[in-house]
């Protein structure tokens, strides 16, 4: 059976494409009914459309959560994915959704919440890196880890190579946790 999931993002789209390249399997347990964007000129809508997907365009405004709401009363969906989606979501948006907002963070949480993880991890000498899937709650990258992937750092990792690194590994994780967690639904 095929579930209804939602993607929102702001930028590339490299994870929703990795999520496209699996919902076409038969044994893939999710069906993306549309693409959202706070951002007009995200690469990941274009990614939306080549793969023929229902994309829509929220002006990231003081609004937004309340449209974004609308749309997922519409389709119901059994998961709102946040796939690089920029964006704080509001406590009141957060909590009608609660346990059905996912988002992947490119660090090992609860380590390096927010942004520039990557340079932040080489800096303070780590030996490890990686990405968790978690789900999104009102505090920043602290809702409850579903799935989280490790990589070695190596002597001469710079945050670029280390962001390619992580990122490969992100495009294997996300869309293996959708469709572990639309297989216990």
């Amino acid at each position: 059976m095929k579930h209804n999931i939602i993607v929102v993002i702001s930028g590339d789209g490299s994870n929703l494409q990795a999520i496209i390249d699996k919902i076409h399997r038969t044994d893939y347990p999710a069906k993306i009914t549309q693409i959202i964007s706070n951002q007009k000129n995200a690469h990941g809508l274009q990614r939306a459309k080549n793969a023929k997907i229902t994309t829509k365009y929220i002006k990231n405004d003081k609004l937004f959560e309340d449209n974004l709401q609308k749309i997922i009363d519409e389709d119901r969906p059994k998961l709102i994915v946040l796939a690089g989606f920029m964006r704080i979501l509001n406590g009141d948006f957060v909590e009608n959704n609660k346990g059905k907002i996912i988002n992947i963070h490119p660090s090992l949480l609860p380590k390096y919440k927010g942004l520039n993880t990557h340079q932040r991890v080489i800096n303070d000498k780590q030996k490890k890196h990686g990405a968790t899937v978690h789900y999104v709650s009102n505090k920043l990258d602290s809702g409850k880890i579903i799935s989280q992937v490790e990589i070695d750092i190596l002597s001469g990792d710079t945050a670029d190579t280390l962001k390619k690194r992580v990122l490969e590994q992100e495009h294997h994780l996300y869309p293996k946790t959708i469709q572990q967690l639309l297989e216990k639904l």
